[in-house]
């Protein structure tokens, strides 16, 4: 992801989860809302109860990963957060990056309802 696809601000995620537009899974809670630039971004927050800063490290860098595969940010109508659960931890990376894909494609159909 390049950083002008990210989410880095604190008031930026913050009216993001205030719009209470959310989808969850056991891995991950996605927060979606209407892209207020050309193109979309995403923001990434992974609690400190997941592990010391190493391993939170690894993990937003296979969480980037995962949202680079899984979204065109020309064309994705949305800016998201993704909140990375404790599940998490106990499935394998293809697991979590189906599950990732899964839950952004609901998002994106969600927001044309």
């Amino acid at each position: 992801m390049k950083r002008e696809d990210r989410i880095r601000k604190n008031e930026e995620f913050s009216q993001i989860i205030d719009r209470h537009r959310s989808l969850a899974s056991d891995s991950f809670v996605v927060y979606y809302a209407p892209r207020k630039e050309d193109h979309a971004r995403a923001g990434i927050s992974v609690s400190k109860k997941l592990g010391n800063a190493v391993e939170r490290n690894r993990i937003k860098r296979q969480v980037r990963e995962m949202i680079k595969g899984s979204v065109d940010f020309k064309s994705c109508p949305l800016d998201l957060i993704v909140i990375v659960r404790k599940g998490y931890l106990s499935k394998a990376f293809k697991e979590n990056k189906n599950n990732l894909e899964n839950i952004i494609k609901k998002a994106i159909i969600k927001q044309y309802e």
